[in-house]
């Protein structure tokens, strides 16, 4: 069983479920989904200010959820798979902590959906897309209080772990459309600014590939 986290915020709830539909075509393993809801985390309280969605900071709390053990992917909910999941699922690599792809850019627009400041930082994008080795010792911190208490660069630039402990995944499967080229031969595809279904990117680079899986999500009809 591949277990997914994914980030939900209500404000964007159709891309939530359009991610899960696009995992579902591809997958040749079984797969739960865990929606990071604030709600439905009681022993979570949002205390940050900073964030641009409500799951940017309770996604640290994925080793936690799944009591510290085995393995499970973390992604931001603005994606879409066009890859058997189980393909990333087979990167696991016991001797680190966790994977995830070393982005490293610039930003080229510096406001993203819904009005909010897309900003420069060491480190941006690594945390949107995570393969969490949740049994490892220094996961052990991360608890919900110790990750109410710390501030995002800590937190997004997995401070709590040395470098070599960070295992790297091809570009391929995190792939930031508009920021990248189009690469319509990508694993995963990332829509950071702004996810189709908002109206400023309705158009945006390579959302054809959402609005397709959309589509496919409300007939069932494979196109």
């Amino acid at each position: 069983m591949i277990r997914i986290l994914i980030g939900f915020d209500q404000r964007e709830a159709v891309a939530y479920h359009t991610f899960c539909q696009s995992i579902l075509e591809k997958s040749t393993q079984p797969v739960s989904f865990v929606p990071l809801v604030l709600n439905s985390l009681s022993a979570y309280k949002e205390t940050h200010t900073d964030g641009s969605n409500t799951f940017i900071y309770s996604r640290f709390l994925t080793p936690f959820l799944c009591d510290y053990q085995g393995w499970a992917i973390f992604a931001d909910g603005d994606m879409i798979c066009r890859e058997d999941i189980a393909k990333l699922w087979a990167l696991r690599d016991e001797s680190k902590a966790l994977l995830c792809v070393k982005h490293d850019y610039k930003t080229k627009e510096h406001n993203k959906y819904l009005g909010n400041k897309n900003l420069d930082y060491p480190r941006k994008n690594w945390s949107s897309l995570v393969l969490w080795n949740c049994s490892h010792p220094k996961h052990r911190v991360l608890i919900p209080e110790f990750v109410m208490r710390q501030h995002g660069a800590f937190l997004h630039r997995f401070s709590w772990l040395n470098d070599e402990e960070i295992g790297e995944l091809p570009k391929e499967w995190n792939w930031l459309t508009t920021e990248y080229e189009d690469n319509y031969s990508a694993n995963l595809i990332h829509y950071t600014l702004g996810t189709p279904c908002f109206e400023n990117y309705w158009n945006a680079s390579m959302a054809d590939e959402w609005h397709k899986c959309h589509a496919r999500m409300l007939d069932g009809m494979h196109v």
